[in-house]
């Protein structure tokens, strides 16, 4: 594999909750990013021109001396504080919720900040729901429309057709500017999309160090990965149309990892898969 093309390039992190944002995965490594790195808030987007307040509610919250306020739904950037911080690569992050309307103006406004700040390198992360079983290694999806990068990386270019969130906007809107991006996605299972989801984050911050330089502390998360992971047997243990599901998942998986796994293999455990989530399988 290349080097990587932007070494030391002054890069920015995206992620969006909502959508994007299966077992709130990418919004929490964005979020352990923020508390570890010295960065800074540097703008905040105006929630009144994006968010659709019955869609996305602002939150009560009472503050530790007591009083009480409301927490807007809204879009905050942050950057290095310092000579040097943020790593070597200068990293910025994005993190907010993802906007409810006049999305192209959002995009322009990003894009605005990107190009006065002189963002070399853009990385969006996303997490999925998917038919995955909670007891594998969560799998992860790099891709990017950039040939040096899929080059430099060897990741591909996305095939997806069909309904997208900002971050396919906001990746398009760089693109068009030509400014580099990769997207990071992780897949969550669908079966326990009601929590969050600390081995997926994790799996996302794992994924992250091999396109941007940045180090943040993981013994608390793969200690919560672990909680989150027996958490999630314990269920299965009691409920026995549940435990039958995860180990279809099981298999499924297991098919497609296997080094002598062909196409065909993988095709033909796929069709009972789905025939066996049609005749019993959770919907």
């Amino acid at each position: 594999m290349a080097s990587a093309p932007f070494p030391r390039s002054r890069t920015l992190i995206v992620a969006f909750e909502g959508w994007n944002d299966a077992g709130e995965a990418a919004s929490g490594a964005v979020r352990r990013l923020r508390d570890h790195l010295g960065v800074e808030v540097v703008a905040e987007l105006d929630p009144e021109d994006y968010f659709d307040y019955q869609f996305s509610r602002p939150m009560a919250t009472i503050d530790p001396d007591g009083s009480r306020r409301i927490l807007w739904p809204g879009v905050t950037m942050f950057a290095p504080v310092g000579p040097g911080a943020g790593g070597e690569a200068g990293v910025h992050l994005l993190l907010g919720t993802e906007p409810s309307r006049m999305w192209k103006t959002f995009a322009a406004e990003v894009l605005e900040f990107v190009q006065d700040v002189g963002i070399e390198f853009v990385v969006f992360l996303g997490a999925m729901l998917a038919d995955v079983p909670h007891t594998r290694p969560i799998a992860t999806f790099a891709s990017s429309e950039d040939a040096r990068l899929r080059d430099a990386f060897g990741i591909e270019r996305s095939a997806y057709e069909g309904p997208t969130g900002i971050i396919g906007v906001l990746s398009d809107a760089f693109h068009t500017a030509q400014i580099p991006s990769v997207s990071i996605w992780a897949s969550v299972p669908h079966y326990v999309h009601n929590s969050p989801s600390p081995k997926a984050t994790l799996a996302l911050l794992d994924r992250l160090a091999e396109f941007v330089a940045v180090e943040v502390p993981r013994d608390e998360l793969v200690e919560d990965a672990a909680n989150w992971e027996t958490g999630i047997d314990q269920l299965a243990d009691d409920d026995e149309e549940m435990a039958s599901y995860i180990e279809t998942l099981e298999r499924a998986r297991d098919t497609v990892d296997a080094p002598e796994a062909t196409g065909d293999a993988i095709a033909e455990e796929f069709e009972r898969y789905l025939k066996r989530r049609g005749d019993s399988g959770p919907q």
